[in-house]
């Protein structure tokens, strides 16, 4: 029996990303980012470390980094502030953690872990979520730690042509701000065939408050079960709430029997656009496969195999 090979992917976002919108330099900051939160994930399934760690050190980074619409650099709702949502998901034992509308954590997906490795709940949301965090010892920040000038921009204009709400997550500037979906994510497979799930982010810009998306929802934005596959998704969160796009990726699987490749185009590219869904989802399946769709004009997104190169990539 072959030995396997541990593998891990991950996304920032998916949305109209046009190569007229990035100069050179601006696309090589989002490889060079996309490089780095990879490095650290495959870093740890090369030293035998589990899957659940790996996704949990790639969206750390991910929410660490401005570009990206998670943690730092998260986007404002209708009132000016700051809600953000995280999960997690172990393969394993479909043990899960989530916390939403967490207003003053640095890190929401450590929170999303403490919850799913306290066992007693799956979900925490606001200040219970934050007194939680806070009792586990985790970072807390004030306010303005998450503003970046790119998001207030984003905002300003939102409310100026009174699209309340319906503006996603931006990147950064040069990219069509209006059309972006801001999501991170990460999935993995380790060398003792775990796979874990892990999704983060700001939501949408000018949501209203207490709006929650898909991603701290287990089966919608995030899902992982060693049986068939992990799954970490990005785009416009209530069509893969209402189309439970991770879970039916696996079901598609273990259910109909499909392949990754399959069940993921089945998901993508015909289910979520039947309801105008938009965006993309990454997965790696108990094989090691990997498959990363979208049905927009690109997705931030990497992946790499222990001790294999490393590859990011923005357009289709």
């Amino acid at each position: 029996m072959n030995p396997i090979l541990p593998v891990i992917a991950v996304h920032g976002g998916a949305g109209t990303i046009t190569r007229a919108a990035l100069n050179a330099e601006q696309e090589a900051r989002y490889h060079e980012a996309l490089d780095y939160v990879l490095k650290g994930g495959q870093a740890i399934l090369e030293k035998g470390g589990s899957a659940l760690d790996a996704v949990t050190e790639a969206v750390f980074r991910l929410e660490e980094c401005p570009l990206f619409n998670a943690g730092k650099g998260a986007v404002f709702t209708h009132a000016g502030t700051h809600e953000l949502d995280a999960s997690i998901m172990d393969g394993r034992s479909l043990a899960a953690g989530a916390v939403a509308c967490v207003k003053s954590l640095r890190n929401p997906i450590l929170a999303a872990r403490r919850v799913m490795e306290d066992g007693r709940h799956v979900l925490l949301v606001g200040e219970g979520a934050e007194a939680f965090a806070r009792n586990a010892g985790l970072k807390t920040v004030p306010p303005d730690y998450y503003f970046t000038e790119a998001r207030h921009a984003q905002w300003q204009r939102a409310l100026s042509e009174g699209r309340f709400g319906m503006l996603e997550g931006l990147a950064a500037e040069p990219i069509d701000a209006d059309t972006k979906m801001g999501t991170v994510g990460a999935v993995a497979l380790d060398a003792d065939g775990n796979l874990a799930a892990a999704t983060s982010t700001g939501g949408v810009t000018d949501k209203r408050v207490g709006r929650v998306g898909d991603s701290p929802l287990i089966g919608a934005g995030c899902y992982a079960n060693n049986r068939t596959v992990a799954v970490s998704c990005t785009g416009s969160g209530e069509m893969f709430i209402r189309m439970l796009a991770a879970y039916d990726v696996s079901a598609l699987m273990e259910y109909r029997g499909l392949t990754l490749a399959e069940a993921c185009e089945e998901v993508v590219m015909h289910k979520l656009p039947s309801i105008d869904g938009r965006g993309g989802l990454i997965a790696v399946d108990a094989q090691g496969n990997v498959c990363l769709p979208f049905n927009t004009e690109g997705m931030y997104r990497g992946h790499a195999q222990a001790g294999g190169p490393r590859q990011t990539a923005i357009y289709r």
